[in-house]
């Protein structure tokens, strides 16, 4: 059976992490994700990341790193993750999504995540810890 696969961004923007609340499907509807969507046929998953963060929330971002794994969603679909980072825009909520938050590092537990994107939340919430870190230590004068 072919895998289809879907991507997501921890897309990042000043020491904190988007959250994106789906709208739909109903089964879906009120919980917490990582947005992205369907990789389609010849496409390159980071050029899927892209295109669909455009598309759900109206910004333009770039792809940083894949997460290391890949979690299934349902029979032929493999979530996989990239951190990105807000090039430009402000995100709305435009396609399937009615609300979204900026988290902290230590806010991610915050929200109701889906089950699959919650080993991704993880890792990106301690790099996004992390990189924080390294800027403070990295600060003149401190």
């Amino acid at each position: 059976m072919d895998v289809r696969v879907v991507v997501a961004g921890a897309v990042f923007d000043r020491g904190r992490l988007l959250a994106a609340r789906r709208s739909a499907p109903p089964e879906l509807a009120g919980r917490w994700e990582l947005p992205g969507g369907k990789v389609e046929p010849g496409e390159r998953p980071e050029d899927a990341l892209v295109r669909e963060l455009r598309e759900e929330l109206g910004v333009e971002a770039e792809p940083l790193e894949r997460i290391p794994g890949e979690w299934p969603l349902k029979p032929g679909l493999v979530l996989r993750v990239w951190t990105a980072r807000l090039a430009s825009g402000e995100p709305r909520p435009l396609e399937d999504h009615d609300e979204l938050r900026w988290l902290g590092p230590d806010e991610t537990d915050t929200v109701d995540w889906l089950p699959q994107d919650r080993p991704a939340v993880a890792q990106a919430a301690r790099l996004l810890a992390a990189d924080i870190r390294a800027a403070r230590e990295g600060a003149p004068g401190r």
